[in-house]
């Protein structure tokens, strides 16, 4: 199939895509558009809840297995839109709609690379693509609830907006749930031991507290206190401080190990909501990041969480659009950014089909 047909079907994909509303949670009808769009290029698909993938057609055991993966669903959109989200309307070259840039500029392109790969017999690796649901709220029924059921996983590529620039690592996410205990008394008095005081303590420590290890692609990690609640009255001495720490982990320590260092380090009660976001990344030797390279693609570590947290394996982020885009009113993805993922995603797999083979 050629590109110029290829960039089409993605386009036409992406606008029937932008015209169902797709929020995290409640993407029935999309999943059932991508569904219907692989039966009709002839790809044999398996679903589960509003999971959809495929493997290529001379799918072999023996070989690695390359996971294609972006997500169907999208966030609600914000009350400063001046065009209707759901309606997609071509503009200068730009596709306005929800959901066109984070991610469905990123899935679509990757869907006609596949399509692009899905005969062919004569790859070194195998090839699944897989459009997963609940990617903007790190749900529960996304890419982790099928992840036992694909086929074993060695490398992804994950599309997201990245200008089609690759993002080798990426950081992870704790949120932390703590507090410090004290002992009420009255205000007027010498009396109790207040929480808030002590929660200083802990609080300046998440402040200016730098881990030995820093990440090189990643730098150090970031904590941030982002929520203080304590006392009931003026006149007396809180016996509990509660405050949140968004935790911002990377590739040097896991996140169960960042939590051990913070628990020893401070004096509050601290409880992760959850440890599941782990930092990721992939190494620099790997085929497919080094036809990156081969191709002048800028490679940097990313901020922003993906799907990439739940994957067990190596993975690299890459896709067309712009991060800076997503989540915003009148969200677009400019039309020969799709061609571009198409082409450039491919490009990437011909230039590891090479190195493979070498």
């Amino acid at each position: 199939m050629k590109h110029t047909e290829l960039v089409e079907k993605a386009t036409a994909l992406l606008k029937q895509m932008i015209a169902t509303e797709s929020l995290s949670r409640e993407e029935d009808d999309v999943a059932e558009i991508v569904a219907r769009f692989f039966i009709e290029n002839e790809v044999e698909i398996h679903q589960y809840k509003n999971n959809i993938w495929a493997q290529n057609v001379h799918f072999d055991e023996e070989k690695e297995t390359i996971l294609l993966n972006s997500h169907i669903d999208t966030v609600k959109p914000n009350k400063d839109w001046t065009l209707n989200p759901f309606e997609p309307k071509v503009i200068d070259n730009k596709l306005y709609g929800l959901g066109s840039n984070d991610a469905g500029g990123c899935l679509v392109s990757l869907i006609a690379t596949f399509l692009y790969f899905y005969q062919r017999d004569d790859l070194p690796f195998n090839l699944v693509i897989c459009a997963s649901a609940e990617e903007e709220v790190s749900g529960n029924e996304g890419i982790a609830d099928v992840w036992d059921q694909l086929p074993k996983i060695d490398f992804a590529i994950v599309g997201e907006p990245t200008l089609m620039q690759m993002a080798v690592a990426e950081k992870g996410l704790m949120v932390l749930d703590c507090v410090a205990e004290g002992e009420s008394g009255h205000a007027a008095r010498n009396e109790g031991v207040n929480a808030i005081y002590k929660a200083i303590k802990d609080i300046d420590w998440f402040r200016n507290y730098q881990f030995p290890k820093v990440s090189p692609t990643l730098g150090p990690i970031k904590m941030s206190v982002t929520v203080i609640d304590a006392g009931t009255q003026h006149n007396v001495v809180p016996s509990e401080c509660k405050f949140v720490v968004d935790v911002r982990t990377t590739d040097a320590y896991s996140n169960l190990e960042t939590l051990e260092i913070i628990k020893k380090e401070v004096g509050s009660t601290v409880t992760p909501r959850s440890t599941r976001l782990n930092p990721s990344g992939a190494p620099m030797d790997h085929p497919v990041i080094k036809a990156g390279l081969n191709l002048q693609k800028e490679t940097y570590g990313s901020p922003t969480l993906s799907d990439q947290a739940l994957m067990p394996i190596p993975s690299l982020k890459m896709g067309p659009g712009d991060s800076a885009r997503s989540h915003t009113a009148d969200e677009f993805i400019y039309l020969s950014e799709i061609a571009q993922g198409v082409e450039g995603y491919i490009k990437v797999l011909e230039g590891a089909i090479i190195i493979y083979r070498q």
